[in-house]
């Protein structure tokens, strides 16, 4: 059975379906203006959707009556939105296909097109930040921050650039001749790539590396002179595959290792066996 209707004024509530519904309430309690709908539910055009995709579909607006302006968006929101996965039919919260080149637009100053690459007003000069990182590469990695000793200026230092992932340990030496490594890099470092610099310190002192391990550092002066001295030990990291340092291809996404750009952060390991190689830098 069906009734056709010209117009209908609810002024308490509107429920399509059955169920006790305690966000709209019921009985003396029921909102006033409230409606509930078991669902599915579709808004706009009878054929938008050729079967039923969700609890609530929204679709263009086909209705061809005089007085209606078709709206330019299927759905509008005014005040926060909020969006819960529950993991249901979908590993996905949310999913956006797109048939235009932007597929989300903040603003007018960071988009996301189509194929997942973004441009941020901060940060990436206008550019994606694919076209960004690949840029990046070639560019000096600086810091840039207020001086800390200058009003109206500013500081600006760059990493050290080299063919290894490697480490570094520094100090001083004095009345001593065992540097003591931290306790970690026996677990962290390849014993066979440290390396020492060592600055005597008021005289000279004609210090040497007696011999190394991945604990400590043996050190040895003329005469049995004490020892007083700057130090830096360097060491390559083992914990990840070396640095393949020259590779064939285009851009940065050519790296032979896909663990550092086509596998997921989440699945990515930096020791995988598949791409093991030998240790950039060697000291025995």
């Amino acid at each position: 059975m069906s009734f056709n209707l010209d117009d209908v004024n609810i002024g308490g509530q509107l429920k399509v379906g059955t169920g006790i519904v305690p966000a709209v309430k019921e009985g003396d309690e029921r909102i006033n203006g409230s409606m509930y709908a078991e669902g599915p539910v579709v808004f706009g055009g009878p054929t938008e959707f050729d079967q039923n995709r969700a609890t609530l579909m929204v679709g263009r607006t086909r209705n061809n009556d005089k007085d209606c302006d078709p709206a330019d968006h299927s759905l509008w929101s005014k005040g926060n939105v909020y969006i819960q996965g529950d993991g249901a039919f979908t590993q996905n919260t949310l999913t956006i296909k797109s048939e235009l080149d932007t597929a989300i637009n903040v603003n007018n100053v960071t988009t996301i097109d189509s194929k997942g690459d973004a441009i941020f007003a901060i940060g990436t000069n206008g550019q994606t930040l694919s076209s960004r990182f690949s840029a990046a590469d070639a560019r000096p990695k600086p810091f840039d921050i207020e001086h800390p000793s200058r009003d109206g200026y500013r500081l600006r230092y760059a990493c050290v650039e080299g063919p290894e992932v490697a480490v570094y340990y520094r100090g001083r030496v004095k009345n001593e001749k065992v540097i003591i490594l931290p306790s970690y890099w026996k677990d962290f470092v390849y014993e066979d790539s440290i390396s020492v610099q060592l600055q005597p310190i008021g005289a000279h002192q004609d210090v040497i590396v007696k011999r190394w391990d991945s604990e400590k550092i043996y050190l040895q002066s003329k005469g049995g002179m004490p020892i007083d001295c700057f130090f830096h030990v360097y060491a390559e990291r083992n914990d990840i595959n070396p640095l393949i340092t020259e590779y064939e291809g285009e851009s940065c996404q050519d790296y032979p290792d896909p663990n550092h750009h086509q596998i997921p952060e989440s699945d990515r390991n930096y020791k995988d066996p598949n791409y093991a190689r030998e240790q950039n830098t060697r000291t025995k």
